[in-house]
């Protein structure tokens, strides 16, 4: 058995869905030869039908161990019914300030088993804790990076990992409070920050570097356009993360201080290109929704985290008409599964039009819901973590998933009609098999070092909620 040349009786490519694939795959991890109509030869079959693994294009790690954490109403000490998403943040803080760079890094590990056997096999890690409690740069200035980036390496995900520009606490250049000391850079030491992780890792074809502005209410104009500029600088093509008209409050303090909402604001401040991700996005008008669709930017949606914390629904059905690019995250992680990321995407404008099958349109033959959403989310998440990703496709990464044919929701479907069924058809987890970068690390649903790494993160939860 050939571990480099694999066989698949159903494989989608991006052409459609083809029998008889033979897919060839370099040492280093990409496709060199997709084959359909072949002979399988000495090369490995594959236990069922083979699909592109998802890109996650929005995680903060470390936020896992918080799940399930903050739903108890009233807990920030405000009155129950004024629970939102800034007494969330303000929970967060307060998490925030007990994690050591071990406790992340255990953190990380396990949330990216969880999110490589759902079928996730690549993350944009959008990084914004730095620093120590105190608000002190490590010895390291990357300390914090490498304990994310050691846990991808142990997991074997692939990870496009995007530290955050954060100082100032609100719009204008407000001073940070005590909560945010611990992500504060000024533009300087966090380009020499980026600099540095893009020299420790070069040639890792398993790493792509790039940043995250947090938003605009963390940045000012300058240290924006600093930060932008010194990116270019070091690599032209690098993606750009932005946390963007999340929740009304935002669109509100934006208006009060520049005379233009969020996404408005940004469209006419910075050339918006296929290197940037616009993270939410929720709150625009008819206008910013399809000039954001026009520039060729991607929409980071999150829907089980924005249900969570209440942002409200994304316009998609408006800016896919437009021809919009989005992509999905599991954001905060009260959720690790696509394949709810992408029914509550779809549910959300069901609930909002009171109508079905509202995002089919970029479908094979434009009827089946849940293998347009899944297309498209590999088409922009690949766009979003600045990698050759979502296709079985010569030169791209070698990310693929097999599904499990005795799954009771896929049997007795087939190609896009089993790709409906997958997302909407119940909570079970189709994924048997997964790949990244030419290597198996899930097999019959199983992660080689999950068992080691459940222990280490047990243990940082246990000293985190003591």
């Amino acid at each position: 058995m050939n571990d480099t040349s694999l066989f698949a009786q159903r494989a989608l490519l991006p052409e459609g869905w083809a029998a008889d694939v033979l897919i060839e795959t370099t040492g280093d991890g990409n496709i060199a030869a997709v084959n359909p109509g072949a002979k399988p030869g000495d090369a490995r079959h594959l236990a069922g039908p083979v699909i592109p693994g998802m890109p996650n294009l929005h995680s903060h790690a470390f936020q896992r161990a918080m799940a399930g954490l903050s739903e108890q109403a009233g807990q920030s000490g405000t009155a129950a019914a004024e629970d939102s998403f800034w007494t969330w943040r303000t929970l967060m803080y307060d998490f925030v300030g007990r994690l050591t760079p071990a406790n992340v890094e255990a953190i990380a590990a396990q949330l990216y088993v969880e999110m490589l056997k759902s079928g996730y096999t690549a993350v944009a890690e959008f990084h914004y804790l730095h620093h120590d409690p105190d608000g002190r740069p490590y010895g390291d200035l990357a300390e914090m990076s490498e304990r994310v980036l050691a846990a991808a390496k142990t997991t074997g995900i692939g990870i496009t990992h995007l530290p955050v520009l954060y100082n100032a606490g609100g719009f204008g250049g407000k001073p940070a409070g005590a909560g945010q000391r611990r992500f504060l850079n000024e533009p300087e030491r966090f380009l020499r920050l980026i600099e540095g992780l893009g020299s420790r890792h070069r040639g890792d074809p398993q790493i792509r570097i790039g940043i995250a502005p947090h938003s605009l209410r963390a940045v000012t104009p300058q240290t924006l356009q600093e930060a932008v500029a010194g990116l270019m600088a070091m690599d032209a093509g690098a993606p750009i993360h932005i946390h963007i008209a999340e929740q009304t409050k935002e669109v509100e303090d934006c208006l009060a201080w520049s005379r233009q909402r969020p996404v408005e604001w940004l469209l006419d401040h910075q050339p918006l290109d296929r290197r940037w991700c616009l993270i939410h996005a929720t709150h625009m008008t008819g206008a910013e929704t399809e000039n954001l669709a026009s520039s060729g930017a991607v929409a980071g949606l999150c829907p089980t985290t924005e249900a969570n914390l209440g942002d409200g629904f994304f316009p998609a059905i408006d800016y896919l008409s437009h021809g919009g690019r989005f992509g999905i995250g599991s954001d905060s992680h009260i959720s690790v599964s696509p394949i709810e990321e992408l029914r509550w995407l779809e549910y959300g404008q069901r609930l909002v039009t009171r109508r079905r099958n509202r995002l089919a349109s970029s479908s094979q033959d434009g009827s089946h819901v849940g293998a347009a959403i899944y297309r498209g989310a590999l088409d922009g998440g690949s766009r979003a973590l600045g990698r050759d990703l979502g296709r079985i496709a010569v030169g791209a990464r070698a990310d693929l998933l097999v599904l499990d044919v005795n799954s009771p929701n896929l049997i007795g479907k087939s190609d896009d009609t089993m790709m409906d069924a997958m997302i909407f058809a119940g909570n079970g987890n189709p994924v048997r098999d997964v790949m990244v970068g030419g290597r198996f690390v899930v097999e019959e649903g199983h992660h080689a070092g999950e068992a080691e790494i459940l222990d280490r993160f047990r243990s940082a939860l246990k000293a985190l909620l003591a």
